[in-house]
């Protein structure tokens, strides 16, 4: 890969209907046509697959449901997005949110989870949990109860020069406190990366 990149050329696409509106990203103009079929494709799975999300907790009723989308990294050919999704039935006490991510290589179409990110064998479950378990500790981060492990595919983007965790709204903590997002450095973590993974490249100088 060539050390100077462009950004991908992203569009932005809409899902229409009675109450819903939900706007998602689209990658265009990429070398290998195969890779940008590949990444779009988990885009517009990951917005079907919010959806059904909200379905499942939604009350009957007229669901009023609108989705949107953040770039977290475009450079150096890593492609990282969370894809959010609110909906809210009326008579529920409040709306529900849920969020995903994709994070793609867009040269060859790679679609990273998060086990992918490090060298096979190494224990980044546990090293990233210490870390997370210091962070609620350091920031006074109120949890539902005592927090132990992330799953080994844990929700995750990549912004800059940081591995992001984050847990859905309940999953580790109250609902007030939003979706917990936990950064940790690429440089913190470049013992175990994946030598020819997004967390190295984007380490490098």
């Amino acid at each position: 890969m060539p050390e100077t990149q462009l950004p991908a050329t992203v569009l932005t696409r809409t899902l229409t209907g009675p109450n819903r509106r939900i706007y998602y990203p689209q990658l265009a103009g990429l070398a290998n046509q195969q890779a940008e079929t590949q990444i779009n494709r988990i885009l517009y799975q990951t917005v079907q697959g919010l959806i059904r999300d909200q379905q499942n907790v939604q009350a009957p009723g007229p669901t009023q449901m609108q989705g949107s989308y953040e770039i977290k990294n475009n450079q150096r050919g890593i492609f990282s997005v969370t894809l959010s999704n609110y909906a809210y039935t009326p008579r529920m006490a409040h709306g529900m949110s849920f969020l995903g991510s994709v994070t793609a290589n867009v040269n060859d179409g790679t679609i990273y989870t998060l086990r992918s990110l490090f060298k096979p064998g190494s224990r980044y479950v546990e090293v990233i949990s210490a870390n997370i378990k210091e962070q609620i500790r350091r920031r006074n981060i109120p949890t539902l109860q005592e927090f132990t492990a992330i799953s080994p595919e844990q929700d995750f983007y990549l912004a800059d020069k940081a591995l992001v965790i984050f847990f859905q709204l309940y999953a580790i903590t109250p609902y007030y406190v939003g979706f917990p997002m936990f950064p940790i450095s690429v440089y913190d973590l470049e013992p175990i990366a994946n030598e020819r993974g997004p967390l190295s490249i984007l380490a490098a100088d």
